[in-house]
């Protein structure tokens, strides 16, 4: 046999935007990495027994006999970390991520280790956050009344390609460990890649200790489907229930979890009837974001509880996203990190013009440069070279079809788990014809993955609307208008429910949802040559008319024949009827 089978406590480690620190100073990252080695990890590991299997680049896996042995480690390194970080820039500090787990390996012949017990070690490191230590629940069992240390439980967990959902247990360390109350901006930077969100039990305020169940299990259902959002940062329901039944201060609860946003609310029941209300707030100042209410009957309790669920995490998706784009625009251009550039890149894309578009695409080449690896930027630069692509507008590169292509295959190579950088990067490739089967696939794999986003369910509708699939993607739409009513592209919800209803035959309400996108942004020049081939279709040719003579005036280099190259759809007849429309409304050639 090449190897044998033992129980062992495995660590991996790697360092957190390696790539982005290489990227902007090679030789100096390379030499402040080996000194860590020298200076922090091999001493460590001599100390606590530790077998170093193998270097992966930036990380490394390493075996101990034991997980108390491999904790102590672990934490030794990380709290010598925070002390070398002391002062350094945020982006010149090098943070681990680390995860350890007791399980079943194969030990090869030539020492390499191989099996599940490694690779559910390797996802638990990529949960945890920068500077912290993720443990399995059979690796916590053995050291939760031998070490004093502060710990979260994260819940139960699935691991990717690991069959059976694990429970994960973060320790507290380095900076979360030390003693003192840091202040707010401090304690959020615990968590720095993604916003963090807690969701905090809602209070019954009927009086009736029957309906605890409802109210529980309806904020259960919040924080799991929060969960989907892979940008999203959330703490486990075990975490937040310590506050059930006690009054709180937002600020605190935020510095306590290390998060920069707090849901909370309440249930309040009479007869059958239930009124739920929610708010979320910035746990940094205690602003209140966004606030609402749900009313409902209590005949059919899941049901309601699945319908205010949806509402509530359909209107904090975008409200949550405005607030991220504001923060990054606070944020001084010398610590700006490869998300807040794709954050300050956001609010021009979605206005989805010439010019916002070539910012956008600068700040996300930026973001791209810094970290060649970050899903999100990439797969959003995919998104706007479809929007220049598609449309009258000069090119921004010399390729922008072979860039679009480039960034949607690399979006969803790194990004799998990601659900929004699957749609988008399956958004490509369906808009641009390139790859029509795996393009499709990607978009029904990211409505699967997270069905609780309005933005995921919008795009994955619109490419199905345009990759000749009208109906099954007018639902995706319809969904997404209804989860997320105050979106920033609502107007393009609008203008693609046109489109689907255009093609399905039913021109005078293509007619209708044309308008009511204009009438939310007259600037894009899509939805005009919708309302001019709906008029058309319509039989209502002085409108369609009137409609170009608009968009000749928005943009006066448009022509007819252009949309023979750039208009995405899969149908030639469909694009033969808009290009005849746009025609016969005076739009030259």
């Amino acid at each position: 046999m090449s190897g044998h089978r033992k129980l062992a406590a495995i660590l991996v480690a790697d360092i957190v935007g390696y790539s982005r620190l290489t990227s902007v100073d090679e030789e100096r990252s390379l030499a402040r990495v080996r000194a860590i080695q020298s200076d922090v990890i091999d001493p460590a590991l001599d100390v606590h027994n530790g077998r170093l299997v193998k270097r992966t680049g930036d990380g490394a896996l390493v075996e101990f006999r034991s997980v108390v042995e491999a904790v102590r480690c672990a934490i030794e390194i990380q709290d010598a970390m925070h002390e070398r970080n002391g002062g350094v820039a945020d982006d010149r500090r090098i943070d681990f991520r680390m995860g350890i787990h007791l399980g079943d390996v194969i030990e090869e012949s030539d020492g390499d280790l191989m099996g599940d017990g490694v690779n559910v070690a390797a996802r638990l490191e990529g949960l945890a956050a920068p500077g912290a230590i993720c443990l399995s629940e059979d690796a916590y069992r053995q050291i939760r009344s031998r070490l004093d240390v502060a710990v979260t439980d994260m819940g139960e967990n699935n691991l990717k390609n690991i069959a059976e959902p694990v429970r994960v247990y973060a320790l507290n360390v380095g900076a979360s460990a030390m003693p003192e109350v840091p202040p707010a901006e401090d304690a959020l930077a615990a968590i720095p890649d993604k916003p963090s969100i807690a969701v905090l039990p809602f209070a019954n305020m009927s009086g009736d200790p029957e309906q605890e169940y409802f109210v529980d299990g309806m904020v259960e259902d919040i924080i799991t489907a929060l969960s989907r959002f892979e940008e999203l940062f959330v703490i486990a329901r075990n975490s937040t229930f310590v506050y059930k039944g006690r009054a709180v201060e937002i600020r605190q609860v935020g510095r306590d979890l290390g998060v920069r946003y707090v849901l909370e609310g309440s249930v309040r029941k009479a007869g059958d009837r239930v009124r739920i209300t929610g708010q979320l707030i910035d746990a940094a100042t205690g602003a209140h974001l966004w606030a609402d209410k749900f009313d409902g009957r209590l005949e059919d309790v899941f049901e309601l509880q699945d319908r205010i669920t949806a509402n509530v995490v359909g209107a904090l998706e975008p409200t949550m996203r405005k607030a991220e784009i504001e923060r990054a625009r606070r944020k001084p251009a010398e610590n700006m990190g490869a998300y807040d550039l794709y954050l300050q890149a956001l609010p021009h894309i979605y206005r989805i013009q010439p010019d916002d578009n070539r910012t956008a695409l600068d700040l996300l080449g930026r973001a791209i440069a810094m970290d060649a690896n970050y899903a999100p930027a990439l797969a959003h630069a995919g998104w706007c070279l479809v929007q220049r692509i598609t449309r009258a507008w000069e090119p921004y590169g010399d390729d922008d079809l072979g860039q679009a292509v480039f960034y949607a295959r690399r979006a969803l190579a790194v990004g799998s788990d990601d659900a929004k950088a699957v749609v988008l990067g399956g958004f490509v490739l369906v808009m641009l014809r390139e790859d029509y089967s795996a393009g499709m696939d990607a978009l029904s794999r990211a409505v699967q993955m997270n069905p609780g986003s309005g933005f995921v369910n919008a795009m994955a509708g619109i490419g199905l609307i345009f990759g000749d699939d009208p109906e099954t993607g007018l639902r995706f739409v319809e969904r997404a208008m209804m989860l997320c009513p105050k979106d920033p592209i609502f107007f393009s919800y609008l203008t693609m429910t046109a489109i689907a209803r255009l093609f399905g035959g039913r021109a005078d309400e293509a007619v209708e949802y044309a308008n009511r996108s204009l009438a939310l942004n007259p600037y894009w020049d899509s939805t005009y040559w919708v309302a001019i081939t709906a008029y058309t279709a319509a039989g209502r040719l002085d409108e369609a008319k009137a409609a170009a003579r608009r968009l000749m005036t928005l943009n006066p280099a448009t022509r007819a024949s252009i949309y023979e190259r750039a208009l995405p759809m899969r149908n030639p007849e469909w694009r033969a009827t808009v290009i005849q429309s746009l025609r016969d409304a005076g739009i030259p050639d």
